[in-house]
């Protein structure tokens, strides 16, 4: 070593004073540099670096560096505990060259701080000619300097070990760089420098992973928190790993304290159902159930999904809450009738068909069930839209099902619901029917003489004890419907056939409404006629200004 360092001291001195790099022996690379440092203009006889950026300038490209100066930092103070007393520094640069931070004993800081190897100094090729900063910087692989290797005067006294730091797309985007006396040059020290640049690669990788893993558990909380229902996840143990306002708001419980703790010890012991509900292995849809909190209680529908994968089996749960007034108006958008009309779109004059119009008004203020009788085409849907508008329960659901429509095994489901398994093809978790949905407002069921017979019995339980059984289900769920029935038929002819329960038939004709038919009503034919092409006649882009009589 001492002959090698006696040869690097006499080549440099040669170099320096006759201005000669020809059969010299240093390395390539190190040859290379000089070349380049001597066409750079360098003075080799600096006794200092003479290019620091401003202080303004410097914080400049510390903000740039944020986070390579934030994880280096943490390693660079780690080696220092490791090398404390040793005399080294450790400095981190940009890939500019640029000094953006140092640690290190107060004589070591001293000893590097003669020759401005300080925060805001540059110590790039075109400046400081050959060094380890510089070099790594231009080969892009570690590099260790002693002494007279370097190509300025002021940097000949120490050893440098640097190494070069990667960001995760390869970018070349700092340095690091083990700074000491010369007498105290180790093979050990490169290493160190390398270990220590790798070090601070994966932790700016884990660093990034975590930024970008928080930056998406923002989003998902911004999304789950802009969804109107209420949104639940599980752990296998079921500790709650996520849960949005609405649904911290829905089950009463504190949102703050909520992550990390089982939902049986955040709810009221009360909610017995809805825990043996949420712990099973069968999906739930917009199952309704009570849910007791601190002051009160609320209805909601609840939706549970397990989460399963065919390598880890049992992920946890999502469960889906809201009220169920809103879960009730959401499934009446898409499966319901919507009741539009109202008893002023009812267009006629005729003093039997006003008088139906009158009773009808009667009949909506009430909540007894009410039987429409008519032929087809009278407007018995019409009329039931406009009692079930008119009457106490016009913002809660509206439902029409036409018991001639549904096959007859469908009928059944579509009015109870059903339960999963309860027949081929059921749906995973059972399904709602429309009792269920309908709670608190209004089924329309027409063409109720084609109801089997039955399930007219099962009717009948609903109007006289308010509960429902789902298909294939033991669970008794009470309802509170308005029932609207409407016929063509002569129900008391069907009663005598043996077709229709007499029970039923005097259970739903606690209103009996009579609709005349158009031809009884000839005085309102010109006014219908008036009214369709009025109404009818814009849409089709048709302007009718005469009517033959």
């Amino acid at each position: 070593m001492n002959e090698n360092k006696r040869e690097v001291i006499k080549i440099w001195k040669s170099l320096q004073d006759r201005g000669g790099y020809e059969n010299i022996t240093l390395s390539p690379e190190i040859h290379e540099s000089w070349s380049r440092s001597a066409s750079f203009g360098v003075n080799p006889y600096k006794r200092c670096c003479d290019i620091i950026i401003s202080p303004a300038e410097l914080e400049e490209r510390k903000a740039a560096n944020k986070d390579l100066i934030e994880q280096a930092t943490i390693m660079m103070g780690h080696l220092h505990r490791f090398m404390e007393g040793s005399g080294f520094v450790f400095a981190l640069a940009d890939n500019e060259g640029y000094f953006l931070k140092r640690i290190g004993d107060k004589e070591g800081l001293d000893f590097t701080g003669g020759a401005n190897l300080t925060e805001g100094a540059r110590w790039s090729e075109d400046v400081m000619g050959t060094n380890a900063t510089s070099l790594t910087l231009a080969l892009a692989r570690p590099v260790q300097l002693l002494g007279y290797e370097h190509f300025c005067l002021c940097a000949s006294i120490s050893t440098c070990s640097a190494s070069p730091i990667f960001d995760e797309d390869g970018q070349l985007i700092g340095v690091l760089n083990i700074i000491g006396p010369y007498h105290l040059v180790n093979r050990h020290t490169m290493g160190m420098a390398v270990a220590a640049s790798r070090a601070i690669e994966r932790q700016m990788a884990l660093h990034k992973a975590y930024q970008q893993s928080e930056m998406a558990n923002l989003h998902k909380a911004a999304i789950m928190d802009s969804i109107s229902d209420g949104v639940i996840t599980l752990d296998n143990e079921g500790r709650i790993i996520h849960i949005n306002h609405q649904g911290a708001e829905n089950l009463g419980i504190d949102l703050s304290r909520a992550v990390g703790e089982s939902l049986t010890e955040l709810m009221m012991p009360e909610n017995e159902l809805f825990f043996a509900r949420i712990s099973g292995k069968r999906r739930l849809y917009g199952e309704p159930l009570l849910i007791r909190r601190r002051n009160d209680s609320i209805k909601l529908a609840v939706s549970y999904t397990p989460l399963s994968s065919k390598e880890q089996g049992t992920l946890g749960t999502v469960i889906i809450i809201q009220p169920m007034k809103q879960y009730k108006k959401m499934i009446e958008r898409i499966y319901g009738a919507q009741a539009k009309m109202t008893f002023n779109d009812i267009i006629g004059q005729n003093a039997d068909f006003r008088h139906s119009i009158q009773c009808a008004e009667m009949a909506a203020k009430t909540d007894s069930s009410i039987l429409l009788l008519g032929e087809s085409g009278v407007g018995k849907d019409m009329f039931a839209q406009a009692i079930h508008n008119a009457g106490s329960r016009s913002q809660e659901p509206f439902f029409a099902i036409n018991c001639a429509a549904l096959p007859r095994e469908l009928v059944s489901s579509e009015l109870f619901g059903y339960e999963e398994g309860a027949f081929t093809g059921a749906r995973k978790g059972g399904n709602p029917g429309k009792f269920e949905l309908a709670d608190q407002g209004t089924i329309f069921l027409d063409e109720i003489g084609e109801m089997p017979l039955d399930l007219q019995g099962s009717l009948l339980r609903v109007l006289e004890e308010g509960n429902i059984t789902r298909l294939g289900g033991r669970d008794i769920t009470s309802v509170n419907v308005r029932i609207i029935a409407a016929t063509n038929k002569n129900l008391k002819e069907e009663v005598r056939k043996g077709n229709f329960r007499l029970d039923l038939f005097y259970r739903l004709r606690v209103f009996d409404i009579i609709i005349p038919p158009i031809r009884e009503r000839k005085d309102d034919i010109s006014i219908l006629v008036e009214y369709f092409v009025k109404t009818i006649g814009p849409r089709l882009g048709k302007e009718i200004t005469q009517i033959d009589e």
